[in-house]
């Protein structure tokens, strides 16, 4: 083996405990849930699982949702990528909530929305998702009236 290779190799090691070493690891168990902030409809549970939602950093979150949740429409200032960990999740894009013509995503299902995209969520059971996205976790809802801060 070279030596630039054995070297590139060391540094690749290195930066990987290092990695290891500052990261966050825990398990569903340990998850802290709380209730939503008021920006979501109230009913469902949210876990920070890392990063900081009010700052502009990476973050991933849990959403925790009971059978019959509706998020209306809205979008969000950057990209978000979401992954049904459990349940399933009923993920529809445009202006207005329709129950019809849209995806369903079961565990291990993903959607990417990206930044400013209006999209829907509805459960028909209940459902756990992970969200990643950066900060700062926001949302506008296409009609403001359907706001739950209203």
């Amino acid at each position: 083996m070279s030596v630039p290779r054995l070297l590139s190799l060391t540094a690749c090691a290195a930066l990987l405990s290092v990695s290891l070493a500052s990261s966050q690891a825990m398990n569903a168990d340990a998850l802290k849930w709380g209730p939503v902030p008021a920006f979501l409809p109230p009913g469902a549970q949210i876990a920070v699982m890392d990063g900081d939602p009010g700052k502009a950093v990476r973050i991933t979150l849990r959403l925790k949702m009971p059978a019959g949740y509706q998020i209306s429409a809205h979008w969000h200032p950057t990209q978000e990528d979401v992954t049904v960990i459990s349940g399933s999740l009923n993920v529809g894009m445009g202006d207005v909530l329709s129950k019809t013509g849209t995806a369903v995503l079961q565990p291990g299902g993903f959607v990417a929305l990206g930044a400013r995209m209006n999209h829907y969520v509805w459960t028909d059971e209940a459902t756990v998702i992970q969200l990643h996205l950066n900060g700062p976790f926001e949302i506008t809802y296409v009609n403001p009236a359907l706001d739950p801060r209203k």
